[in-house]
């Protein structure tokens, strides 16, 4: 199997390279047209949309734009009759007369004027204005760009606020209640553990933001990993020529005061556009946790523990972004993008535990103080190529990809003892942990698209990947001995891959078949305390899909979808490290853990465009999942990853949105869920537990004032059940206002998040021995006033690429 597979992918390479070759134009096609387009003020007309049609049934057989003279040209067209069509945005179609074109020949068409619209300005003022919530046939947009709830906020802070997410104590992003979402940006995977995706989201300021794109059940030409869909975060196009950019500054309040600015810049000069951005921003947040726990022993007798933890948390983000484009041809485009960060995080913990028969009554307890100092760097860097073959849609690209994430943390810990009546009941203990970890991801993929007609398209591709994980674990128990390494763990993982998918349309039927496979292979040695493991995995899946959309009229339109999908264990939970909170509770990982695969089943039916239900049905197995854990003798918590057998999931998600009048639009966004887990001999029990959910969120925008816009958002999600454990409830209530003016290149931002200071993250887990309940409380309630300022013009868009990368990027742990 593996061997055919690799045929097929050099099969897949050898092809399109050699359409791409057979499609180049044929030397003979020697003559040349010129022309220029003016505006109805005798000014040049540039980048308006230029077509060559054929006279005699007005086919497209090229296509271009003009430059900033107004100027266009068309290259090597052979001998025949043509007209030219210009379209522009707010202008009116215009064509020019026949010509005549011989062989070698250079004809120059005589100048053509644009004459604007009757009200064009209304036109382009009303379609430039989106709602925050927009459903669309296969996902759901969040326009994240002018709302003023996105002003001052991080990436991770706008997700969630996003329909059906939720993100949780450990930063785990879940949709519609299940883990397992691929985050990418601008299409690309992220290859990031949770931890690092959280850091990386962080780093990433939401006026650098354009959408948000929630895929439930993506198409095969996607990588096959999430089992609950995509998460898309789409970073602002850029729509500026000349020298542009913007300049946004931003102070908050929680508890602590923060600040945040960025500054992007845009250059278009000729064919090279160069683009950049750099956000800084400080925060500092207080998070309380409070852990109650019964260890029942193996005679029967019950020890209560009742432990509270303030976690004051200070972060410094930094992160960067510069690239550019360079149309190398009128058919193809070669780009450059690098990023990344420098991030640093303070945290200081203090840990209380009172240990006894009964919550109220103390035997002992002892205090953990806890000094953590953590530096984040990664470097990313894409080379990128689009070649059109043809007008008739046909095209080729290519992406190669370097990633290198760089994490070190420092720990100190040191825990004092008590005796009921507060004298010390043991010697002081120390701990210090030194833990460096890095990251280097390599991928490189190729795209083809062709139009096998007017209505089949077929579309392809192959992408390769390599992950290479170093990380190891220092101790020292006492403050002035060296660090003793006590766990190296090394983990590598390629992953070899093609696709295939073919686009059908019908009369008011549109079909796409897709087909995906997956060859896997994976090396995981952990060495502790001179105990060396080893452990490989090679692996072959093949993951189809299937599209169908039926237009019945204009007001009723219904789709299937169906989707196989895997998640491989994120990096930081297959090592095996311990990582305390004190000498009672520890986090460590998993090195047996397995990936975990879904079905995915979607019916959708869409109202009068504004008004959309979906229904859907998942089962996955080896389900991965965060299991609590005890032990009787020692009396020592932990938290581990393990698979269960089997999750099922049943999902429905009504989405309306609605004008009451001109100056109050709005939308809502309301899911309902049942999760179950089923897994035989887990923890010497038989798990069976599913719950019943549902998730509300409402979005109200009022422009009563001219320059104006005010926002509110309340949100509400009932108690969930994920795994072993019971999520309480969770509402919070968002607003914010904003004003533009400067002629709409200033714009002052006022918002509050979690007005009244309802968000928390609770949970319990009660399950054999197991009997827990947690408390969470973060900064969430914080005002932010920002300021953005935008210089330059706005007549191009710098384009957006999506690299390779994206998807092993999103499993990295730390960012």
């Amino acid at each position: 199997m593996k061997s055919i597979f690799i045929k097929l992918l050099a099969i897949i390479l050898l092809t399109t390279a050699g359409i791409a070759t057979y499609a180049q134009p044929s030397k003979s096609s020697s003559a040349k047209i010129t022309g220029t387009l003016l505006d109805d003020k005798n000014k040049p007309m540039d980048f308006a949309t230029v077509s060559l049609l054929k006279a005699t049934d007005s086919s497209v057989v090229k296509g271009t734009l003009s430059n900033d003279a107004g100027a266009y040209a068309f290259d090597r067209v052979a001998n025949g009759t043509y007209i030219i069509k210009v379209t522009v945005v707010g202008y009116q179609k215009t064509t020019s007369q026949p010509f005549t074109v011989a062989d070698g020949a250079t004809v120059t068409v005589p100048q053509l004027i644009m004459q604007q619209v009757s009200h064009a300005l209304n036109a382009v003022t009303v379609t430039s204005t989106k709602p925050l919530i927009e459903r669309k046939v296969d996902r759901t947009v969040m326009n994240v760009e002018n709302s003023v709830l996105a002003a001052g906020n991080s990436a991770l802070e706008i997700l969630e606020r996003a329909p059906g997410v939720s993100v949780d104590k450990d930063d785990n992003i879940s949709l519609k209640g299940k883990q397992g979402v691929t985050v990418m940006i601008n299409d690309k995977l992220t290859y990031l553990t949770s931890a690092q995706l959280a850091t990386l989201l962080r780093s990433t300021d939401g006026t650098t933001i354009q959408s948000i794109e929630i895929i439930t059940n993506p198409s095969a030409k996607y990588d096959a990993a999430g089992n609950s869909g995509i998460i898309n975060i789409k970073l602002k196009k850029n729509k500026q020529s000349g020298t542009n950019g913007s300049v946004t500054v931003g102070v908050g309040k929680g508890k602590y005061g923060r600040d945040n600015s960025t500054i992007q810049l845009n250059h278009k000069v000729g064919e090279v556009n160069i683009f950049g951005s750099f956000s800084h921003d400080d925060n500092k947040r207080m998070q309380d946790i409070g852990l109650k726990r019964i260890v029942t022993d193996t005679a029967g007798h019950q020890t209560y523990f009742n432990q509270y933890t303030a976690m004051p948390q200070s972060r410094h983000n930094n992160s960067y972004r510069l690239g550019a484009d360079f149309n190398t041809s009128s058919k193809n485009t070669l780009g450059f993008v690098v990023n990344g960060y420098f991030n640093s995080e303070n945290d200081s913990n203090d840990n209380r535990t009172n240990i006894g028969r009964n919550f109220t009554q103390v035997d002992s307890s002892l205090r953990t103080v806890t000094s953590i100092k953590q530096t984040f760097h990664s470097f990313a860097a894409n080379l990128n190529d689009t070649y059109k073959i043809d007008t008739a849609g046909q095209q080729i690209s290519a992406d190669l990809d370097y990633s290198k994430f760089t994490n070190n943390s420092t720990a100190q810990y040191v825990t004092n003892f008590f005796l009921a009546d507060g004298n010390p009941q043991h010697p002081q203990a120390f701990l210090g942990n030194l833990t460096p970890s890095t990251i280097e991801i390599k991928t490189a993929k190729v795209d083809y698209s062709k139009p096998l007609g007017k209505s089949l398209k077929m579309e392809a591709g192959a992408k390769f990947s390599d992950v290479k994980t170093d990380n190891d674990l220092m101790e020292k128990l006492a403050a002035g001995d060296s660090y003793q390494s006590t766990n190296h763990f090394m983990y590598d993982e390629k992953i070899d891959a093609g696709y295939l998918n073919f686009n059908k349309d019908f009369k008011g039927t549109s079909v796409q078949l897709g087909l995906r496979g997956e060859y896997t292979r994976s090396n995981a040695t952990g060495d502790s305390s001179n105990i060396v493991q080893h452990i490989a995995r090679n692996y072959f899946n093949l993951f189809p899909s299937v599209f169908v959309n039926h237009t019945f009229n204009d007001k009723n339109e219904l789709s299937f979808s169906y989707s196989r999908r895997i998640d491989r264990p994120q990096y930081d939970n297959l090592n095996p490290f311990v990582y305390r909170l004190d000498p009672y509770t520890y986090q460590k990982g998993n090195p047996y853990l397995k990936p975990q695969y879904t079905n995915n089943f979607e019916l959708n039916y869409t109202y009068n465009k504004n008004t959309t239900l979906t229904l859907g049905y998942n089962r996955t197995t080896d389900v991965m999942t965060e299991v609590p854990g005890t032990d009787p003798a020692t009396k020592v918590a932990f938290v581990t990853q393990q698979n269960l057998q089997v999750q099922n999931g049943y999902n429905a998600n009504l989405y309306s949105s609605y004008t009451i009048t001109k100056w109050w639009t709005g939308d809502v966004n309301l899911t309902a869920f049942y999760l179950g887990f089923k897994s035989k001999g887990l923890e010497g029990g038989n798990l069976d537990k599913g719950q019943f959910a549902y998730q509300f969120r409402a979005t109200e925008t009022f422009t009563p004032i001219k320059g104006y816009r005010f926002e509110l958002t309340p949100n509400y999600q009932s108690a969930l059940t994920y795994g072993l454990f019971s999520v309480h409830p969770q509402y919070s209530v968002d607003a914010g206002v904003s004003h533009s003016f400067a002629d709409k290149k200033a714009n002052i931002k006022f918002s509050v998040s979690d007005i009244f200071n309802t968000r928390r993250n609770d949970v319990t887990s009660k399950y054999q021995s197991i009997d827990l309940d947690i408390r969470q409380k973060r900064d969430s309630q914080v005002a932010r006033l920002t300021f953005t300022y935008n210089f330059g013009n706005s007549k191009i868009k710098a384009r957006q690429h999506q690299s390779g990368a994206d998807d092993e990027k999103g499993r990295v742990k730390g960012n």
